[in-house]
Order: structure tokens, then C-alpha cells, then sequence
């Protein structure tokens, strides 16, 4: 959007609609410009299908026409209600959505090809205002008369939010004043026997619904399908309907926008689904790909299209800066700004403040013959696998010893972006030869710091770990199942929550055990919430939490066998000795 001209003065330039929408498909299949995967895939099938109409066996054509009309239509006739702008121009990327909306049609019927679109962009990318575009056009210029639009949404207030948008736009314009009837309750286009009008899941008037095109706002926030399957249930009597369902990423992870997540993303892999399905189905998703760090700036604009036009680098810094010091906060910035799914409490474990609390040091000689508890989580063996140790302390506090290990493969890839051989040459971690790891490494690892300390237990999730259970069962160790459950991990990780808060996790300033930490988040599906229960899960899959889970299963073993955290008692003195260059320790009583 910029300000220049009057609308009534300009007519629309159709190629220049053309030139955005082709050249913004071109630039992001090429790798020019910087856009998410889904998007990348979304304009490769663009392109393919543009090669594929000249196959006389394709049933689609691209209308160049009806492609730039609705473009032209809104350049020239709507002004935005919001912001300093005394026009509207769409960007390459609405161009792209819209031309690929209206421009494919049957080869035969010269119908719309597209009976159903999701678009999901960042929240403040002008969202609302290209939907209300759209709503106008369809009841005055899609050639239907008779034309429904309704405007849909969870809530009164959201429905509300595209219509005023959309009523606003047609006041504020000069020829779409005199020609539509712009009342409270609808617009209305007596010319084609048309109107727009806005309705929620809540409201009565539901029944007798025959809509053209129907807007769901911010799908994410329905629950159910009741609105949904009205409108679907009466808009096939139409010749070509139109269903957009416009939204951010949202809370709600077992409504309608998951599962239309799931369909619309399929729609953009070849064969995965049906033709007869997929070629009725319009994708736009626009978010981080699951290898982005949300602390990387420069990938923001992949949820944000509209980024340095509607939206501006410094605003989403500032307040970046202020939500991510609030885990509820940082949790809808990531939600709401780079679309990724999570729910309001799918917030981080602890904040950025809390791990500097914890990094105490204590000499681990001091430690020598102490009672201990142990966990373990082997993960993927082709991917992190980690050991713990917890020691309860005397002045009640917590001693967590960790090792981590991890396939040389992985450190090449370097996808984690950790410092992996600075860890290995501080012995936090093992970087093994090979593409997996051995479970000889971990059983080794603990018969060594067997020799060390007094390991009481050994908690474990029991999945994939038979035969490590069975190797330390043999040696002499007592090992504990923790099932990986709310049941089992609610209490645990708000102990361990409430012991990092109060700074008495020591540490000894281990970076791979803070790491782990701050890369917990609290899975708030809905099984979990309506109990209050917390279960750990990550939000990237190279933010590793393994060392975190092998410590959550010593706490949780820990929390059953030592009520209270009683360390070991009576003091004890221990003298060493060295055996095969190995260190042992020889318990003795006394003082």
C-alpha cells in the first residue's frame, strides 16, 4: 500500500498486475526471495500448472483476464479504513494469492477452478483489509447475481472486524458509495441483487444461509465444525462458490484450522493427495520452517509478506524485546507473528532469567561416595542421546550432572548451531564415530560414575530401552520406569520449575544442561490443560531437550525414593585411588 493518487483517477493496470503476481512466484521457487517452504511450494505449483495448461488433457487454463480483474477492481475503487493511505496497491504476494484465486478456470465451462483457499499470514499484514476487497468484489463484479458474501467468524466482535473494514471501505469511495446501500447490518448491491453480511458460530440466524463467498476469519479460534458445515452444506447450489478461510496460527491445535493445515500443506506435494481434491484447493501458508530460530530476524518476513510495507523490522523488534521476558507473551509473539503452532500455555519452561540463577559451582570431589539419582533418554540413536545424575545437598539444594553424546553426522550437519567440540573438550559431551549411538555408551557411562558415587536409582522411559535396562539390571542397578505422562510428570517438572526459580540447581555453569533447559516448552493440548498438567515438549525439532528429559527422569525417581531431598548421611571421607588410568573412590566411615 502507498500514498499517491486518488482512486477515482487511476483505471487499472492489468499487466502490472501480472508482472507482480508472475514475478513473485518466479523470485520465490527461485530461491530470490526470502519465503517459507510452504510458500516456495505453493509457487512452484503455480508455475508447473502455468506449463501444464498446454497439455490438451489439463483441464485448467489461466485466465490472464479474470486473473487481474479483482486486483484492478480494488486498485481503483477501495481505499484502506486503517493507516496513512489514500489508495490501495495490493503486494506481489496478495497479487499472487489473488490472481491465482480468480484467474484458473475450467477449460470447458469457463468456471472458477478454486472452490476453497486457506491463507495464513502473521497478524498486521493486511489481512482483514484484502478479504474485505474481496467481499466487494464478489457482490458487484464476480458475475453472480444474487450474490451472498458473508463475512464469518468464531465471535460477533471478529466478524464484525472484516465487515466494518469492508463498510468503511465502500463509504470512503466516491463511485462505491452512490451504487451500494452501506447500512449497519449489511451491504447491499441492489443492482445485482446482492449483499454482504457478517454472522458468528453463536448466532441464531444460521439456517437459510446460500452463500457465493463466505470469509471465516481467524479460523484458528473455532473448535468445531458447525459453521463450517453450514456454509458448505449450501454454497454447492452456486456455480462457483468461493470458501476463504483467512487466519494467523492459533491455540486451539484439535479444531478445523489443524486438520485444514494438514490438507492445505498436502495440497502442495504432488500425488499426496487426490487430483479431483487437491486441484480445488488454493495454499498460501505463510510461516518459519521448522529448522528457523525465532531468534533469527531474518526469517520473520517468511510469516510476514507484508513486512517493510504494512509492517516495519523495528516495531516487530520492540516488541519481540518486550514479549519474549514474559513466557506467555513470547509464546503468542511466536503464535500470532511467525505462525507457529502452539497454544497460549505452550509457553517456555522458564525465561531467559532464570537459568543465570542456577549456575553455582561446587567441586565434584566433594561429591565423592554422596548418594545419587540417575535417568537417562536415548531418544533417536541417530540423534542426541543424554545421561543425568541428581544429588540432593546439604543445604537443600540440587547437584545435576549431565552427559550428552551425539553422532559425528549431526555435528557436521551443525543444524543445532551449538558449539559441539567446545563441549566435547569440557567433557559435557561425546561426539561418537559412526551415524548412531551405542547404548555400550551410555551403560559405560554409568558403570564409571557408579564408581564415583552412591546411584541409588536409575528412571527411564521405557521405550526403546530394553536392552540398556537389561545391561545395568545385570551390573547391579536398580532401574526405575518413569512413564512419560502427565500422571507421572506434572509434579515433577513444577518441582524442578519451582527449584530453578529459586536459584537452587547447581550447575556448576554447565552450558549444555541450560540449553536443554531453555528449550522446554509446556505442551498445553487440551488433555493436559483441563487438569493443569504440564508435559514437556520442544517447538523446534533442533531444539533438543534430551538432557532435560534424562534429568526429569532422575527428579522424578528422585521425588519418589527421597521425600524431601535428604542427602546422604552420615558425612563420610574418601580417599582415591587409580586403577587402568581409571579414577576410583574407596568409601570409608568417619571423620
Amino acid at each position: 500500500m502507498t500514498t499517491t493518487s486518488p482512486p477515482t483517477e487511476r483505471s487499472p493496470d492489468l499487466s502490472g498486475v501480472l508482472a507482480r503476481c508472475y514475478g513473485y512466484a518466479q523470485d520465490a521457487a527461485s530461491g530470490r526471495m526470502v519465503v517459507g517452504e510452504k510458500v516456495r511450494l505453493a509457487c512452484r505449483r503455480f508455475l508447473d500448472e502455468l506449463e501444464k495448461q498446454n497439455n490438451p488433457d489439463y483441464p485448467w487454463r489461466f485466465d490472464e483476464t479474470l486473473a487481474a480483474r479483482p486486483v484492478g477492481f480494488m486498485e481503483r475503487f477501495l481505499v484502506p479504513t486503517k493507516g496513512d493511505y489514500d489508495r490501495l496497491e495490493l503486494m506481489p504476494w496478495q497479487c499472487f494469492i489473488e490472481c491465482n484465486l480468480y484467474g484458473w478456470v475450467n477449460k470447458q465451462t469457463g468456471l472458477r477452478r478454486f472452490r476453497e483457499a486457506l491463507i495464513l499470514v502473521g497478524t498486521g499484514n493486511g489481512k482483514s483489509t484484502l478479504m474485505a476487497g474481496n467481499a466487494t468484489f464478489g457482490a458487484c463484479k464476480d458475475g453472480e447475481r444474487g450474490a451472498d458474501i458473508y463475512l464469518l467468524a468464531n465471535s460477533k466482535d471478529q466478524a464484525g472486524i472484516v465487515f466494518n473494514e469492508c463498510l468503511g471501505q465502500i463509504r470512503a469511495s466516491k463511485p462505491l458509495a452512490k451504487r451500494f446501500r452501506a447500512l449497519r447490518d449489511g451491504v447491499y448491491y441492489d443492482a445485482m441483487s446482492a449483499s454482504i453480511r457478517h454472522r458468528a458460530s453463536d448466532s441464531k440466524r444460521l439456517d437459510g444461509l446460500n452463500p457465493h463467498m463466505a470469509i471465516f476469519d481467524e479460523i484458528h479460534e473455532f473448535r468445531d465444525y458447525k459453521l463450517i458445515n453450514i456454509i458448505k452444506r449450501k454454497n454447492v447450489k452456486r456455480r462457483q462458490p468461493l470458501i476463504l478461510y483467512i487466519t494467523t496460527m492459533g491455540y486451539v491445535t484439535d479444531g478445523p484450522l489443524a486438520d485444514y493445515y494438514g490438507l492445505f500443506s498436502d495440497v502442495l506435494i504432488p500425488g499426496k493427495i487426490k487430483p479431483e481434491v487437491a486441484d480445488r484447493l488454493f495454499s498460501y501458508i505463510a510461516e518459519l520452517d521448522a529448522t528457523d530460530d525465532v531468534e533469527d530476524t531474518g526469517c520473520w518476513v517468511k510469516a510476514n509478506p507484508g513486512l517493510g510495507v504494512v509492517l516495519h523490522m523495528r516495531d516487530l523488534l520492540d516488541s519481540w524485546e518486550r514479549a519474549k521476558k514474559v513466557p506467555r507473551e513470547r509464546a503468542d509473539f511466536i503464535c500470532k507473528q511467525l505462525n507457529i503452532m502452539v497454544q497460549a500455555d505452550d509457553m517456555a519452561f522458564v525465561s531467559p532469567d532464570v537459568m543465570p540463577r542456577n549456575l553455582a559451582v561446587i567441586p565434584e570431589e566433594s561429591l565423592l561416595g554422596r548418594r545419587c539419582f540417575g535417568g537417562f533418554d536415548l531418544s533417536s540413536r541417530e540423534d542426541f542421546t543424554a545421561a543425568a545424575l541428581e544429588f540432593p545437598l546439604d543445604d537443600g539444594r540440587y547437584y545435576v550432572l549431565l552427559h550428552s553424546w551425539v553422532p559425528r553426522r549431526k555435528v557436521e550437519m551443525d543444524n543445532e548451531k551449538i558449539d559441539y567440540y567446545g563441549m566435547a573438550m569440557r567433557g559435557l559431551l561425546s561426539i561418537v564415530d559412526g551415524e548412531y549411538i551405542s547404548q555400550d555408551d551410555v551403560y559405560q557411562w554409568f558403570c564409571a560414575q557408579a564408581e564415583k558415587y552412591e546411584i541409588t536409582a536409575i528412571g527411564y522411559d521405557p521405550a526403546n530401552a530394553v536392552k540398556l535396562r537389561q545391561m545395568l539390571e545385570m551390573k547391579g542397578f536398580n532401574c526405575q520406569i518413569v512413564r512419560q505422562g502427565p500422571l507421572t510428570l506434572n509434579d515433577p517438572m513444577k518441582d524442578v520449575k519451582e527449584l530453578l526459580l529459586g536459584g537452587r540447581i547447581v550447575s556448576n555453569g554447565d552450558p549444555m544442561l541450560r540449553w536443554y533447559t531453555e528449550n522446554v516448552r509446556i505442551s498445553a493440548q487440551r488433555q493436559h490443560t483441563d487438569k493443569a498438567n504440564w508435559m514437556p515438549t520442544k517447538n523446534n525439532r533442533y531444539r533438543k531437550i534430551d538432557g532435560f528429559m534424562a534429568w526429569l527422569d532422575a527428579h522424578c525417581i528422585q521425588m519418589q525414593q527421597n521425600p524431601g531431598g535428604v542427602p546422604a548421611a552420615p558425612p563420610a571421607v574418601y580417599s582415591i585411588r587409580l586403577d587402568s588410568s581409571r579414577a576410583r573412590s574407596r568409601r570409608t566411615r568417619g571423620g
